[in-house]
């Protein structure tokens, strides 16, 4: 969602000017004539509130000095003052009441937004780096017919290989006696479903032989078998 830029202007002409150049730039403008106006504006709620306030400082309400000094009472947002005024005195009045910036007209509208740029890439703090994900329970290494479980290799038999393999490839899911008949004893037809149970059991005591206190292994009823990776 594109930051909303405040511009307090009474001069249609240079308002629209600006106006463009934001819209150009990715931002979303708000226009308001009168100083009251822009307190009222930026009194909304805080995901309404504009990102900075391009202020002019000869309004027709109020002084454009006056309006940033009642704003700084409730808020911090960065303000970029506009006049036609070059006076240091007057530079030095608005940057000590709380003025992020001062731009003296004319300008040009593609400054004024580059300008709008650095302060708030200099307001707003750095994204937080993602945390790590956490190190993967289960490692299946179909090349090497390998299966790590918790950083360790695990001694498997080629039945419970392809068994542990079948539930890692897919977690969660409960994968009836025949879907893993069908998939590790393909080739030995003969062999009873309860083949399956002894291999379950096996595996277990292997797993826990690296984590006690882990059976990531989950036996539904009369359903099968699922795993979590959890």
């Amino acid at each position: 969602m594109p930051d909303t830029i405040l511009i307090v202007e009474d001069e249609p002409a240079i308002a629209d000017s600006i106006a463009y150049a934001l819209r150009t730039d990715g931002f979303a403008p708000r226009h308001v004539v009168l100083g009251a106006q822009a307190l009222a504006v930026m009194r909304e709620p805080q995901g309404a509130a504009p990102a900075l306030v391009v202020l002019d400082i000869g309004l027709p309400d109020m002084n454009g000095l006056e309006v940033c000094r009642r704003l700084r009472q409730f808020s911090e947002v960065p303000v970029i003052f506009l006049t036609a005024r070059s006076d240091e005195i007057d530079r030095i009045v608005g940057l000590e009441i709380g003025a992020d910036d001062y731009v003296t007209k004319p300008f040009s509208p593609r400054e004024l937004v580059a300008r709008i740029r650095v302060i708030l890439r200099r307001v707003t703090p750095p994204a937080a780096a993602p945390a790590p994900a956490p190190p993967a329970r289960f490692v299946l290494r179909q090349l090497e017919a390998r299966i790590l479980f918790c950083g360790q290799a695990l001694d498997l038999t080629r039945y419970e290989y392809l068994l542990l393999k079948a539930l890692v490839e897919h977690p969660g899911h409960v994968l009836s006696r025949a879907q893993l008949m069908d998939r590790v004893w393909s080739d030995a037809p003969d062999t009873l479903d309860r083949t399956v149970d002894a291999h379950i059991k096996s595996l277990r005591a292997k797993l826990r032989l690296i984590d006690a206190a882990c059976d990531p292994i989950h036996t539904h009823r009369g359903m099968g078998y699922s795993l979590s990776l959890a």
